[in-house]
């Protein structure tokens, strides 16, 4: 199925609509929706089973920049953005970046698939049992070889499973960085757009000139798709946000990790039982 039908272009509008305004409702980054909407959706457009998960990747990883930029700017017109310590946060975010997607890329679509199901699991699990765990403040430089560390795992992370990287980064940094949460969420949007844009790059070179990639893809990333869900994900995660205000999050996250789980279990299943 050619994606210029109107029932596929009509398909992925929906789908960026949708993305964008549960993550703003719900908190959490757009990379966690997209990517299972991804697996779902680009076998309806007619892309081959075999690379649905690393378009999928990364696809998703290309959307989350602008998204990540957007989030970048707002928190540092608050002051929440250390400079001097995203730029080590970001040195190794560049190199985990490039080894996560390396990997991913050399990885089955079976796999990939079955990974992120448990990831998918876990994400679910600390939405209902994770209690929040403020460490003192830290009142010393923080050395830059623990900021790189930070940095390489949660690039790493983010570009293996095609997801913005804050769900790791954030809690590394406020635990084991003992950053302030809200230095945490605005150094971790900085790194976001150097670990998705590093991650996405990774995706073009390793899936360039693939022989089974469908129209209108830069390597392992769908340009056409990418287009049409961006500027939906950033416009409906607006709404989604004023819409939270009006509605008991708790409740709506708690359902969402009902789903995630239960997309999560499917994805394990088919690789343990395909």
């Amino acid at each position: 199925m050619s994606l210029f039908s109107l029932h596929i272009l009509v398909t992925f509008i929906v789908l960026g609509s949708c993305a964008g305004f549960l993550a703003g409702l719900l908190g959490i980054g757009g990379g966690v929706i997209l990517v299972p909407l991804f697996l779902w959706a680009f076998p309806l457009a007619g892309f081959h089973p075999d690379i649905v998960p690393h378009l999928a990747f990364g696809t998703s990883l290309a959307i989350i920049i602008p998204t990540a930029v957007s989030s970048t700017l707002m928190h540092r017109r608050h002051g929440n953005v250390n400079w001097h310590q995203v730029v080590w946060l970001v040195a190794g975010g560049i190199l985990g970046a490039f080894l996560g997607g390396t990997v991913a890329a050399f990885l089955s679509g079976a796999w990939l698939k079955g990974l992120f199901g448990g990831m998918l699991m876990t994400v679910a699990l600390r939405m209902f049992f994770a209690k929040p765990y403020l460490p003192p403040e830290r009142d010393t430089v923080i050395p830059r070889s623990h900021l790189v560390g930070v940095g390489l795992v949660g690039g790493g992370f983010s570009a293996f499973f095609g997801i913005g990287g804050g769900v790791i980064a954030v809690p590394m940094m406020v635990i084991l960085l003992q950053m302030p949460a809200h230095l945490a969420v605005g150094c971790s949007s900085a790194l976001i757009v150097v670990s998705s844009l590093f991650g996405a790059l990774t995706y073009v070179v390793h899936g360039w000139g693939h022989p089974l990639l469908p129209d209108f893809s830069l390597g392992f990333v769908n340009s056409l798709v990418a287009v049409i869900i961006a500027p939906l994900s950033i416009l409906f995660a607006n709404l989604g946000v004023r819409v939270a205000r009006k509605v008991a999050h708790g409740k709506l996250l708690r359902a969402f990790a009902f789903l995630l789980i239960f997309v999560g279990i499917r994805m394990v299943f088919k690789l343990v039982f395909p």
